[in-house]
């Protein structure tokens, strides 16, 4: 499972003009991708990390803020340009085996106690933030 974690000022997500999830005030978007062999286990993982990662100001986390999250499917995440001019999607996870496994990070962090919103899994979506810092990792799990 792999994760583009930004901090925030804010973020939103909009599927065919329609705002569907945003988080205002610190916070984190995290961009989720998921390959083949990832598990419940590695989405609890990347959710307590998530929660607990201390990138907001003064060097506090979600969990000492009680700062909102973003998450968002981004299958791209494991594309493979290394060879020609198109990227290959074979590390991806299949929709039916990726949806499931970024509904569990949301739900994760959701028993964590975070405020999570989401975005529309395989939808076309528009991602509009002001990254803070700028601030932006990313974690393999």
């Amino acid at each position: 499972m792999r994760a583009v974690v930004q901090r925030v000022s804010e973020a939103s997500v909009t599927v065919g003009g329609e705002t569907v999830g945003s988080i205002l005030g610190p916070g984190l978007c995290v961009l989720v991708g998921v390959t083949h062999d990832d598990t419940r286990e590695h989405a609890k993982r990347l959710a307590a990390k998530l929660w607990s990662l201390r990138i907001l100001d003064g060097e506090k986390s979600c969990s000492d803020l009680g700062a909102p999250l973003l998450v968002i499917s981004q299958f791209t995440l494991y594309g493979d340009a290394r060879k020609g001019r198109r990227p290959t999607w074979n590390a991806a996870a299949p929709g039916e085996v990726a949806e499931p496994m970024v509904e569990a990070v949301a739900a994760e962090l959701r028993a964590l106690g975070a405020h999570v919103e989401t975005g529309v899994f395989g939808a076309d979506m528009q991602v509009a933030l002001v990254n803070d810092g700028p601030i932006t990792l990313v974690i393999d799990i």
